[in-house]
């Protein structure tokens, strides 16, 4: 089965990547290595020997439109392609396709809400031994926090095939629509509460205790702005915000 469409990296762009490193080493349970790249500093964050995950510092004097935040990667058959249909569906390509050697090929997007994603095609092919949820450490859940969310998922539907899971009223917040590929829901889509608030994609870390994570996230100098609170599956999640102010969520059990 391909993994095109399907969420296969994540990067944080952060003002102070060390800083970062040891945050989400303890909160989360990542170990990091040095990616080796000869021109930056990229930080790789393992669960066990599988990278995961990714950091670096925000280059001096960026201009490519870029902030301070975690983005995820969607793998793509043909990035330049895809770059064309984002651009074809209303959509913005804010860093054209270019390539990492050794890595893959990239392009830098925006939704016609403005929630940024990334296309990816890497240059070796996923082995499929990678850790799953809900092991700690990987992403469990996509959440987007947009102002029109039926139009987001047009979008998205007709870019890379994701179809309607179950669609859940939540009163005064309106709906809560389960996104879903290839049957299995991996995320869910809503109008954000707060209009005012730029439309992104919010990532949920697997953490094994909801509150032990919590914990270690005030110790470390992060701040808790949403939860801890349960969701179906006996789960529970909060979202945080790190010592350099880039929000992040987590999901997990209580025990």
């Amino acid at each position: 089965m391909s993994n095109s469409g399907n969420f296969v990296w994540y990067e944080l762009m952060t003002s102070d990547a060390e800083s970062a490193e040891r945050f989400y080493s303890n909160v989360v349970g990542w170990s990091a290595q040095d990616a080796g790249h000869p021109q930056m500093k990229y930080t790789l964050m393992k669960v066990g020997e599988a990278p995961v995950a990714g950091m670096m510092t925000m280059p001096e004097g960026c201009n490519t439109g870029v902030e301070s935040m975690w983005s995820g990667y969607i793998a793509v058959d043909d990035v330049d392609q895809f770059a064309a249909r984002v651009k074809d569906a209303g959509g913005k390509i804010t860093v054209e396709p270019q390539d990492i050697p050794d890595v893959g090929r990239f392009a830098i997007a925006a939704d016609p809400q403005g929630a940024p994603f990334t296309l990816f095609k890497p240059s070796m092919e996923d082995r499929g031994d990678n850790p799953k949820p809900p092991t700690p450490g990987t992403v469990g859940w996509h959440e987007l926090n947009t102002s029109d969310w039926k139009s987001a998922f047009e979008f998205y539907s007709g870019l890379f095939g994701w179809t309607k899971g179950e669609a859940m009223d939540m009163g005064g917040m309106g709906t809560y629509q389960i996104v879903e590929r290839d049957g299995q829901m991996f995320g869910a889509m809503m109008n954000n509460p707060e209009p005012s608030t730029r439309p992104a994609w919010c990532y949920y870390i697997c953490v094994d205790d909801i509150n032990a994570a919590e914990s270690r996230i005030k110790d470390k100098g992060g701040n808790v702005v949403f939860g801890p609170v349960e969701v179906p599956g006996e789960q529970w999640v909060l979202q945080a915000l790190d010592p350099q102010g880039v929000s992040f969520a987590l999901l997990g059990p209580r025990k």
